[in-house]
């Protein structure tokens, strides 16, 4: 066998097994329809220092991780990364937890939203919950493709991103954008949404930059209101995980507490692990024995949705 040949056959080997292993990328808007966007010289930044950061986000997306199908439970879940409305942890929150929920058969669905900029967008207070319903919407449509359930949809969202996630879980039949094709006629609704170390409140107990970064310095009282989530709760609200560890000094675990009583005085289905240390920020928590349970718990707890 000469070596021309050996080297076109490991080369085949490795484009088939690439095509078989590799994520699907998918646009959230049509080309030049993305809403409230500006036009300007803003680039998308990708740094990656230990963890994949993504800045100043031009064109969303969402990247589909698909278990195999003798494995999948049809369950789907839309992933939110953290990172104070500044920037995306995109791999720490996103792509890994992606790829640990395909393990259990649930499909992960990383979002790449944008992040709120004068620069770049109009009425920048919008655009991420502009960019979670689209997202939604467009999972939804795509149900059939995915092999999912059109109606066992959940969203998962970290720190900044669990309230993206929680604004979704509590916004998501307010018109905040013109539908643009038939993806929009979609629910929105996720049908259960899980928030890890969340930013719910925009109160007292918030985190200064998510709010700074969302909706400014001194943003007027109806607007704090407006993305205290805990203010937003309905009979309507999805079935809701919580999940904080107590000595979070970044986003006190009372955004949690507020959330869960919210729920509860609404009659929705909640449950709540609250953990007495891991700090912030710890994504899927693997060097502690007991942190790194409440995966688990979570897939207890959507088997029990079903």
């Amino acid at each position: 066998m000469n070596k021309k040949y050996v080297l076109i056959l490991a080369l085949s080997f490795f484009m088939v097994f690439k095509g078989m292993t590799q994520d699907i990328i998918i646009p959230i808007w049509p080309e030049k329809k993305i809403p409230n966007r500006i036009e300007s010289n803003e680039k998308e930044e990708h740094k990656r220092n230990g963890i994949l950061r993504i800045s100043k986000v031009q064109e969303p997306t969402i990247e589909v991780y698909l278990p195999a199908k003798s494995n999948a439970t049809k369950d789907a879940v839309l992933i939110f990364p953290g990172g104070g409305y500044g920037i995306l942890a995109y791999d720490w929150e996103g792509t890994d937890i992606a790829k640990f929920l395909n393990g259990k058969g649930i499909a992960g669905i990383v979002v790449k939203y944008r992040l709120p900029s004068s620069k770049s967008q109009k009425d920048k207070h919008n655009v991420p919950l502009i960019d979670a319903q689209r997202a939604l919407r467009l999972v939804r449509s795509k149900a059939e493709s995915f092999h999912i359930d059109a109606n066992k949809i959940g969203i998962l969202g970290f720190s900044a991103g669990g309230h993206l996630a929680s604004t979704l879980g509590t916004h998501f039949d307010e018109k905040v954008y013109e539908p643009i094709d038939e993806v929009d006629k979609e629910s929105a609704r996720p049908d259960f949404m899980a928030l890890g170390y969340p930013v719910i409140s925009f109160g007292n107990m918030t985190h200064g930059g998510s709010k700074k970064n969302l909706i400014g310095e001194n943003p007027k009282p109806e607007m704090v209101d407006y993305f205290s989530n805990e203010k937003q709760v309905t009979e309507n609200t999805p079935p809701t995980f919580l999940f904080h560890a107590t000595d979070d000094t970044a986003v006190p675990v009372e955004n949690s507490l507020l959330f869960y009583q919210a729920l509860k005085d609404k009659g929705v289905l909640a449950t709540m692990h609250i953990y007495p240390k891991g700090g912030h920020g710890f994504s899927l928590a693997r060097n502690d024995d007991h942190l790194r349970g409440w995966t688990e718990r979570m897939f207890e707890w959507i088997q029990s949705l079903n």
